[in-house]
């Protein structure tokens, strides 16, 4: 893919951290979350940085282009507005699915808040290929999708991940984003050897590299973005140099930013170990009796398939077997999933209860620190028992309409409870939520009718 942009050396444009990048030498691009912008109303920062010929990509998360729906026209053409006002030469996503359930199912929406894998299977790769053109076809410029990390691995899974992405690559021509710390995650989490990854990755369609720091608690690796990166990523991210020079490689952080200092002190590392790398390749090419290293697969992964034998494979389905009837099969898998990990459903059969268990405290977790950002009045208003309250609620209430409504329904909840018991915290918590959502919060009358319905639609 020779029209695949150079990059250079670049890191993730955060609001919170818009100065330090501003000042940051030797920045050549930024990545924006795509959400957090309005095309129309670009932060001051982004258009300086803009102004100074600095590229900016949008890196979007909501898509859930691994999830049994087609993307929602309304995200794509606000993914595809962010793309023109930046002059972005390209836009990302990631390989993932971020909701589930709906008409498909016998389960309302739900919503993830957070990028979860998608099997490794053929309905899975039909159903991906189909949305991954989909998104390339409402975008201005090209797509490049991202490898996550995860947690929990899916049970009879039909390929390696570089054998997925390869497949996927093949199908549509979209370009990678290869997350160097995600490889190491599902290292450390699932056993997955990052060198046979690497070996089996379309190298040549890589559009640029994610580096990012994590930590490791109990055996689990947390794929954090608010630690430094680790050596063994940056050991991966040499690997991946001595196949290919990238285009672009990324810093992300997204939490606890330290100083500036360091921020710039492992960007240069990140050059060091590009520069190393590159150093090594051409050492080892011009050796004249190179060998190329004999690299050990891990149990699970021996003898991997003949990638054409694959392709042959996954072609040679029944021509009544359809996408339609894979996306069905696939939203059932995905639901039964999200529900155990957010709704407190049985785990379904082949997964680890463990882990599942990991995942879903991650999950509340998460949602707790993001309603926390996102309405940080509420911790002002309840102080400590913000979180063990948004906890308890969480347990019970799935996410089904983003952070923000999330943030509203918790505090209606609150309310309907009669809590918190502090009569003027509670007359806080009713004036903010009647300022963002209404007059007054429903009364329980309300509140059990609205359960009523929702058990007659569910049913």
């Amino acid at each position: 893919m020779n029209d695949t942009p150079r990059l250079g050396t670049g890191i993730g444009w955060r609001p919170e951290i818009a100065d330090t990048v501003e000042a940051l030498s030797g920045v050549d691009w930024v990545e924006a979350v795509a959400e957090n912008l309005c095309a129309g109303h670009l932060p001051e920062s982004l258009v300086r940085l803009r102004e100074r010929g600095v590229t900016v990509v949008p890196h979007g998360v909501s898509l859930g282009l691994g999830g049994a729906d087609r993307p929602d026209p309304r995200r794509l053409a606000e993914l595809a507005e962010c793309a023109e006002a930046l002059g972005s030469p390209l836009v990302t996503e990631h390989i993932a699915f971020v909701r589930a359930g709906g008409p498909r199912t016998a389960s309302p929406v739900l919503e993830a808040g957070h990028l979860l894998p998608v099997p490794r299977t053929r309905d899975a790769l039909r159903v991906l290929c189909e949305n991954v053109r989909i998104a390339q076809d409402a975008l201005p410029v090209p797509l490049a999708v991202e490898n996550i990390a995860a947690l929990i691995s899916w049970p009879d899974e039909e390929m390696s991940e570089g054998q997925f992405l390869a497949e996927l690559v093949e199908r549509t021509g979209v370009r990678l984003l290869i997350d160097v710390a995600n490889l190491h995650t599902n290292h450390v989490n699932r056993g997955e050897n990052p060198a046979r990854a690497l070996d089996e990755l379309p190298v040549e369609a890589i559009a640029y590299v994610h580096v990012a720091g994590g930590i490791e608690r109990d055996g689990v690796w947390h794929d954090t973005h608010a630690h430094p990166v680790t050596r063994p990523v940056l050991d991966i991210l040499a690997e991946l140099r001595s196949r290919v020079a990238p285009p672009g490689v990324l810093l992300e952080r997204d939490d606890d930013f330290p100083p500036s200092a360091e921020l710039a002190g492992e960007l240069t590392l990140i050059r060091e170990t590009l520069e190393a790398g590159g150093a090594a390749t051409v050492r080892a090419s011009s050796a004249p009796e190179a060998v190329a290293p004999v690299r050990a697969s891990s149990p699970a992964t021996e003898d991997p398939a003949d990638p054409a034998d694959l392709a042959d494979a996954t072609d040679a389905t029944d021509p009544a077997d359809t996408t339609e009837a894979a996306r069905a099969r696939l939203a059932l898998a995905e639901t039964a999933l999200l529900s155990a990990l957010v709704a407190g459903t049985p785990v379904p059969e082949g997964f680890d209860p463990r882990r599942l268990g990991v995942q879903s405290r991650a999950l509340a977790a998460k949602r707790a620190g993001v309603v926390a950002k996102v309405a940080p009045e509420l911790p002002g208003i309840l102080g400590d028992g913000f979180r063990p309250a948004f906890l308890a609620y969480a347990a019970r209430k799935p996410m089904r309409g983003g952070y923000r409504r999330d943030a509203l329904d918790f505090v209606e909840t609150l309310l309907i409870e009669g809590r918190p018991e502090d009569p003027a915290a509670r007359r806080r918590l009713t004036l903010w939520w009647q300022e963002r959502a209404g007059a007054r919060p429903p009364r329980r009358a309300v509140r059990l009718v609205r359960a009523a319905r929702a058990a007659l639609v569910g049913g």
